[in-house]
């Protein structure tokens, strides 16, 4: 597969021209990589608007996937948002209300998106046996339907940041079967789509979906994919562009575009095979940790998901340890240690995690349990109370009674314990001191809705 991005870039790197262009440094630099940074200059196309080498690599692109694929120079909240606006669009040109229902383990950029969007949710209850990352299953999206007002989308996050992977089908021929679109951040599992048997989103009747590419390919931070699928209504993809250009800047990083179009050689050459296999050695060391009496959590074929209080630790003391041996892991909270792994993890250092996790002493179980989680009152809409409300900042534990005014959350993993208008219930309060969250923002008391 070709690399007309990567082939311009270095072309124009290797020549002796003058830059009489932005960027200020001029190709040159202590970073080593300033002579492959451009921008949109004579022959390097648009990319909200191509016509020429970004617009033949989207083509690579979307073969590999099997839909229309667009990129992202701005991760995949940038192709959230657009997926949003499009939802919008497509319940308006219906004469229906744009109201989307979401699981809660939604991603923070799913809600600057409804804010921005003045969007209406209907937030899905999650289980409250587990944790508040982890997707609920059908009958809990299936809920949606009890609703005043019947949903144009369901928004669901497969894989969830613990490794759950959603029913895709059985929710695609549920939204299809109800005049819903389905919208999949798929932010963690752009390799799904390379296994044997494609996992991913656009393949199991996504309507819209999204990858960050860099979390699991070999791409450089930030790069992603929106994919619309070919049965998706065609004002999806009519507008896609324009979705992009809404939300996204006007000077995308051509160091993520360049590795973006790689990616695409890479993917069809023998990165393949190298993905299988070591999604193959992931599973062997999954059945020898659950030998050894370690406890795991989800089925994504590259992620490695420890719930190690059976064995005596913490998430946090567990990653701790890793760390001590230089294995730094993804995540960690009070109940998981989350490592992220892919075909750029050699043999050795596989072998390496394998070793530091079987040479671990099991100890007595730690009975401490997450407290449960319910969906606080909603009072105010997500945009009235970021925009119209006048807040401060407290205590979380001088927070209860009062409504939330901003997004609640740690990063990672990026997702709200509670939602900018809900009002802070008891629960609520201890599930986020429970994850490390110290402090909120509230609404200022005696404020009304504008």
């Amino acid at each position: 597969m070709n690399t007309p991005i990567y082939d311009f870039v270095r072309r124009y790197a290797d020549s002796d021209a003058i830059r009489a262009h932005m960027p200020g440094h001029k190709g040159r630099g202590a970073l080593g990589c300033e002579a492959l940074d451009l921008t949109e200059i004579t022959g390097a196309d648009e990319l909200y608007a191509p016509e020429g080498i970004i617009a033949e690599s989207e083509a690579n692109a979307s073969a590999l996937f099997g839909c229309r694929t667009l990129y992202s120079a701005e991760g995949s909240s940038l192709c959230i948002r657009a997926m949003l606006y499009l939802a919008m669009r497509w319940a308006l040109a219906q004469g229906r209300k744009p109201v989307i229902a979401a699981a809660r383990n939604a991603h923070r950029s799913f809600l600057t998106a409804a804010v921005l969007l003045d969007l209406e949710v209907i937030w899905l209850p999650p289980d409250p046996q587990q944790s508040y990352l982890a997707s609920g299953g059908a009958d809990t999206w299936k809920s949606c339907l009890d609703a005043p007002v019947k949903p144009c989308a369901l928004y669901l996050t497969s894989p969830d940041y613990l490794g759950s992977i959603a029913d895709i089908r059985a929710a695609a021929e549920f939204c299809h079967a109800n005049d819903m679109l389905l919208l999949v951040d798929n932010a963690h599992g752009a390799y799904l789509q390379f296994l044997p048997e494609s996992l991913h989103p656009s393949a199991l009747g996504a309507d819209l979906s999204c990858d960050s590419a860099h979390k699991t390919l070999p791409v450089l931070t930030g790069g992603a994919y929106l994919h619309i699928h070919d049965d998706a209504p065609e004002i999806c993809s009519r507008y896609a562009k324009n979705a992009m250009a809404l939300f996204g800047s006007t000077s995308p990083s051509w160091l993520i575009l360049t590795s973006l179009d790689l990616c695409n050689a890479c993917l069809g050459d023998a990165y393949i095979p190298q993905m299988r296999e070591a999604a193959g050695a992931v599973a062997e060391m999954k059945k020898e940790l659950l030998s050894a009496g370690w406890r795991l959590f989800g089925r994504e074929p590259l992620k490695l998901t420890l719930q190690p209080k059976l064995c005596g630790y913490t998430g946090t003391e567990l990653a701790a340890i890793l760390q001590e041996q230089r294995i730094f892991v993804e995540f960690a909270d009070p109940d998981h240690t989350v490592l992220m792994l892919s075909p750029k993890n050699s043999p050795s250092e596989l072998a390496a995690i394998r070793s530091a996790l079987l040479g671990i002493p099991m100890r007595e179980p730690i009975s401490t349990e997450p407290p449960e989680f319910s969906v606080p009152p909603h009072i105010f809409t997500p945009r009235q109370a970021v925009f119209y409300c006048d807040t401060e900042i407290l205590p979380t534990a001088q927070c209860i009674g009062r409504i939330c005014a901003e997004f609640a959350v740690a990063c990672p993993p990026a997702v709200p314990v509670v939602i900018c208008g809900e009002r802070i219930t008891a629960a609520a309060a201890a599930c986020m001191q429970y994850y490390g969250i110290e402090k909120c923002s509230v609404v200022k008391s005696n404020q009304t809705a504008v």
